[in-house]
């Protein structure tokens, strides 16, 4: 057995859960990992309005986190072997977009499921339930998401009119504890996601009031 000395690369991506079994779905691995990803966290502080002086320091909840990145497809090495990828042939990347895409899609049999109960009288429908998202970047970053920017810049097409060379910029927003019941399993998934964020933050060095040209604070 030959050892090529490179370590195993580990892709990004996203896991489609179903919100009440917890059954996986789906497995979404990005074909290129972003060279990188914008994270944003907004603080949910009770006085951040400014008119609630008693209570400076009190927090609402965990802060709103976002995620943006943008990822590369690209066909063009599938196309060099036909053979072994009739799909890439076919349709070129819209698979792989429609992969990605359909997340934020109700289902058309929940659709057509919905029509129907509409025109028998139902009187409440309950709005369609989407697959539970989850971002995954390396094993301290798994976290429940919900799509909320998704565009597609189509840049390369075969003879057919097939896009060959794609980018995907994806806006998530993290679900927190405060966007399912407790009980729900976001809410453990999620909590996991903070634990591991505080212990990193524990293991992390510890600086001195003296690196920072202080002697103490009084």
């Amino acid at each position: 057995m030959s050892f090529s000395g490179s370590p195993r690369l580990i892709k990004g991506g996203i896991v489609l859960l179903d919100p009440n079994s917890g059954a996986m779905l789906r497995v979404i691995a990005l074909q290129y990992n972003p060279d990188s990803i914008t994270r944003t966290l907004q603080a949910q502080s009770v006085a951040s309005d400014g008119h609630n002086r008693s209570e400076p320091l009190r927090l609402k909840g965990p802060p709103v986190e976002t995620f943006k990145l943008d990822a590369e497809l690209d066909a063009t090495d599938q196309l060099e072997f036909p053979e072994q990828n009739r799909g890439a042939v076919k349709a070129g990347l819209l698979s792989q977009l429609a992969l990605l895409e359909t997340i934020i899609y109700p289902s058309s049999q929940t659709i057509l499921a919905n029509h129907s109960l509409a025109q028998q009288g139902t009187l409440e429908i309950v709005p369609m339930e989407a697959a539970l998202t989850l971002f995954v970047w390396n094993s301290s970053r798994i976290v429940p998401v919900r799509l909320t920017d998704f565009s597609v810049t189509e840049e390369a097409f075969d003879p057919s009119l097939h896009p060959i060379r794609a980018k995907v910029s994806l806006g998530m927003r993290v679900l927190s504890v405060d966007d399912f019941p407790f009980d729900h399993r976001g809410t453990g998934l999620y909590l996991v996601y903070q634990q591991q964020k505080e212990n990193l933050a524990r293991s992390g060095p510890a600086a001195t009031l003296s690196a920072l040209g202080l002697r103490g604070l009084s």
